[in-house]
């Protein structure tokens, strides 16, 4: 007697739904990932400096958080603020993207680490594209859905839609553990971010969205979220695993 043929699941089915104008509309999770290593100068001693304190005075950052770093005062001290922009701006014209970073917020970001998050509850009607400042201190950008995991250094670059789970975990880590980044242990890490506009027709092409995939749903929500298999659901912070909202 033959045994029977092994069971094959289906796949699990995003949808992102976004505020597009005064509507939500519906559209794909994409699991595309850009990302290259760019040759960007390293931000002057004295700056990088100016941002650990704030980031021990002010932001006070704990294991798993993100929080801003004010772009504008650091600006005045950065002469190579320019280059990085160009440099992330020519990148992002190599895949296709024409001119849309000029036109997009850009904020400064620092993290210790980060827990396993989605943005598309907040941000669903972007994609982030992100430069990392920092030096090379043993942290990858980990994408459990889609195996993406990228080492982070200086110059790393990253294009990747907001509803797709991620993290920043230690490199020897299978996910994110609070105890990996202690108190006095330098495992920040500094990045500027665009909010990349994912029903411009590049942005969307790139990472290959697929939109107005389930109105009926988008017609009855007034607040943007992920759905999985037809449900609301988040992201486990310590695996990345996608689970049934509370």
């Amino acid at each position: 007697m033959s045994p029977p043929p092994p069971l094959h699941r289906a796949p699990d089915r995003l949808a992102s739904y976004f505020w597009s104008g005064d509507a939500i509309r519906s559209r794909s999770v994409s699991d595309v990932v850009r990302s290259s290593t760019l040759d960007v100068p390293a931000p002057p001693t004295r700056l990088v400096a100016d941002w650990e304190r704030d980031i021990s005075l002010r932001l006070g950052l704990e294991s798993g958080d993100v929080e801003a770093l004010p772009l504008a005062r650091a600006r005045a001290r950065w002469p190579d603020y320019r280059h990085c922009v160009q440099a992330v701006s020519d990148w992002t014209r190599t895949l296709g993207l024409r001119e849309v970073l000029t036109s997009c917020d850009v904020a400064l970001m620092a993290c210790r680490g980060a827990k396993y998050h989605h943005d598309g509850a907040h941000y669903g009607g972007a994609a982030f594209c992100n430069l990392f400042l920092s030096e090379d201190k043993d942290l990858d950008l980990h994408f459990p859905s889609t195996g993406h995991r990228i080492p982070l250094t200086r110059g790393t670059a990253v294009i990747f839609d907001t509803g797709q789970p991620h993290a920043v975990i230690e490199r020897r880590s299978s996910g994110f553990h609070a105890a990996d980044f202690p108190p006095g242990h330098d495992c920040t890490q500094v990045f500027l971010t665009w909010e990349l506009p994912i029903e411009d027709a590049h942005v969307g092409h790139a990472l290959r969205i697929a939109f107005d995939i389930d109105p009926s749903t988008a017609l009855q929500l007034y607040e943007e979220q992920v759905w999985l298999n037809g449900a609301p659901a988040s992201v486990c912070p310590a695996s990345g695993r996608w689970r049934q909202a509370a």
